[in-house]
């Protein structure tokens, strides 16, 4: 397969269809639409509504119907939802959709971070990334990520969703601010004591999804946020931080030996339902707090759940 077909393919379809998806989203927002099954004992990672399930069967139709490259490739996707068996078995590329990320504010209307999200990647990178955060700004954000061309701005329903984003200003290192804001997730009950721990050893603010004020893939591009310390990431949303430390110069790594994160080995968490990596990973557009954050992390214990 061309990747550069596949990444125009993306560019092309993919942002018209996530601005639908969103708009759905919205409207179903205003109803009771929680479900039951997942049992992980987090409930940022157990939150499941009908809105996750709808958005991903309309975006999987999108990619079945819009264009034939997107079928040779592999598809992941945090639900089960949508016609899934149309996706090739074997393939070098992966899409990987997370129809709701934070879908427990997206649930509970406890916040307006919630966004929609589809990236592609290889066994050792990322190479297009698209979020849209529906509720953040007058009429939601975007975020398209497309090799190291990094577009994040405001959204504007009266212009094609392509339009809007060819008309943002790339982010560079130069125009961008840096933080030493990091955001901490996966380590279960742990995390406001683990946010707490990296301040007074890294210099560095640690900040738990409840305290993020939004969508961490804008803030991490805008340079509102530096990076993240995340326990067994999944592979629907992480990867996209990935995409953005990279293309700013920064890096994602494993904090046991301080190794580039790859996607060679995962393990399905049974009690989540979604495909994790293994181990603590750190995520930094700053590479010099890296080793940092692998002196303070590289001991501890890499197993997401206690029993």
């Amino acid at each position: 397969m061309n990747q550069s077909e596949l990444i125009s393919a993306c560019a092309e379809h993919l942002p018209a269809v996530v601005r639908w998806a969103g708009g759905i989203a919205k409207v179903l927002r205003r109803f009771d639409v929680a479900v039951e099954g997942k049992t992980s004992g987090s409930s940022n990672t157990d939150a499941l509504t009908l809105a996750d399930l709808s958005l991903q069967e309309l975006l999987v139709a999108a990619l079945r119907d819009t264009s034939p490259v997107f079928q040779q490739c592999r598809i992941e996707a945090e639900e089960q939802t949508g016609d899934l068996d149309r996706f090739a078995d074997e393939s070098e590329y992966v899409i990987s959709i997370d129809p709701i990320d934070g879908t427990k504010q997206f649930r509970d209307r406890s916040g307006d971070g919630w966004a929609v999200m589809v990236h592609v990647r290889t066994l050792t990178d990322v190479v297009y990334s698209l979020v849209y955060v529906p509720e953040t700004g007058d009429h939601g954000t975007w975020l398209e990520v497309n090799g190291d061309r990094v577009l994040c701005g405001e959204d504007d329903p009266t212009r094609p969703a392509r339009e809007v984003l060819d008309a943002l200003t790339p982010i560079t290192n130069d125009t961008r601010p840096d933080s030493t804001r990091f955001y901490v997730i996966g380590f279960q009950d742990r995390d406001p004591e683990v946010a707490n721990t990296i301040l007074p050893t890294v210099d560095v603010a640690g900040h738990t999804a409840e305290q993020t004020p939004g969508s961490i893939y804008p803030l991490l591009a805008t340079g509102a946020f530096g990076g993240s310390l995340i326990h067994t990431p999944n592979v629907y949303d992480y990867p996209v931080a990935l995409h953005v430390a990279r293309a700013l110069g920064g890096e994602s790594v494993w904090v046991h030996d301080g190794q580039p994160v790859h996607f060679r080995e995962h393990w399905m968490d049974d009690r989540a339902d979604m495909l994790r990596l293994p181990g603590i990973v750190a995520t930094a557009t700053d590479r010099d707090l890296l080793p940092k954050l692998c002196e303070l992390a590289k001991d501890w214990d890499r197993q997401r759940y206690a029993d």
